[in-house]
């Protein structure tokens, strides 16, 4: 085998146009690489080292090693309501999804007035989760709200929803409910039109409809639209910092914290600036969210292995 040196104007090409191909991809990557590593990796480091001191954000640090995990874990009331709050949001969250399917499917179908229909169910999707907190806020209200008149006529007593303990949570939770069952509708509806027709006329010559055609048909292709509807949803109950501080500031009595709610109260608010405990309470609530994309991502991987 003899060798063919290459012609005399490639020789003479600089090194990156004779690798430019493969170097091109590199150098697209590298902003975004290096604002990931400015803007996430280097803040998460920088929250581990100061979950391990006591400090107030301006003086300097003193080291105390783990014993602002210890009192979370072992003397903290406040964050073991703030975990099991957020445990309830995960629970009920996913609600959302079954929700944003069969309105997807609803929506799929040839209705009079479809549009009108998929401009009202879209809606919540738009607007802001600090306008959604502010409505429901009204809905809820004790005397002049939407929701107790609507109970009186059916000669109900008046309930506070987000005054009893007992039950704001559940209140915010139903706020939240709303624009993210419309998320899991655009995901669902998204998901319909790549559902393959000649599945689905196949499945009909041999008798399938209704439920059967549901689940042994439809539901398997819409499996991509399922996934992202679960991770959107999960960090989605994880981060519902907003409608809490909209709708109840945490109260009544601390009961509807979460641990994002309760990391803010701990490190910026008016309770005190306790950054080093804050911080511990954000690599808690890290691991968790963590926890969930590992999972999801290896879900992914498996499915593509399983796919070749």
């Amino acid at each position: 085998m003899t060798y063919v040196s290459p012609p005399p104007e490639a020789r003479s090409r600089g090194w990156y146009k004779r690798n430019e191909i493969a170097v091109t991809p590199f150098l697209f990557l590298i902003p975004a690489v290096l604002f990931f590593a400015i803007y996430v990796i280097i803040p998460i480091g920088q929250s581990f080292w100061i979950s391990f001191h006591e400090w107030d954000g301006l003086g300097d640090k003193t080291w105390v090693g783990t014993a602002n995990y210890e009192r979370l874990l072992f003397d903290d009331r406040k964050f073991t309501t703030s975990f099991w709050n957020n445990i309830k949001w995960l629970v009920l969250y996913l609600l959302a999804i079954p929700g944003g399917l069969f309105i997807a499917l609803f929506l799929n179908q040839t209705v009079t007035g479809i549009r009108l229909y998929k401009s009202l169910f879209f809606f919540p999707f738009v607007i802001s989760q600090v306008v959604v907190g502010l409505v429901f806020s009204w809905f809820y209200l004790p005397r002049e709200g939407l929701l107790n008149a609507i109970l009186a006529v059916f000669g109900a007593g008046p309930v506070n929803i987000l005054g009893d303990p007992s039950t704001a949570t559940y209140g915010i939770i139903a706020a939240g409910l709303w624009p993210q069952t419309a998320y899991c509708m655009i995901l669902y509806l998204t998901g319909l039109n790549a559902v393959d027709p000649e599945q689905v006329e196949a499945a009909r010559l041999d008798g399938a409809k209704g439920w059967r055609m549901l689940w042994y048909v439809i539901l398997p292709q819409l499996r991509p639209a399922t996934f992202i509807a679960f991770v959107v949803t999960i960090i989605g109950a994880l981060r519902s910092f907003d409608l809490i501080s909209v709708m109840t500031n945490g109260g009544p009595f601390g009961s509807t914290r979460v641990l994002s709610f309760y990391m803010f109260e701990e490190s910026l608010s008016e309770f005190g600036f306790r950054m080093g405990y804050g911080a511990a309470i954000a690599v808690v609530l890290f691991f968790i969210m963590l926890g969930f994309i590992v999972y999801f991502l290896w879900s992914m991987w498996r499915d593509e292995k399983g796919a070749r």
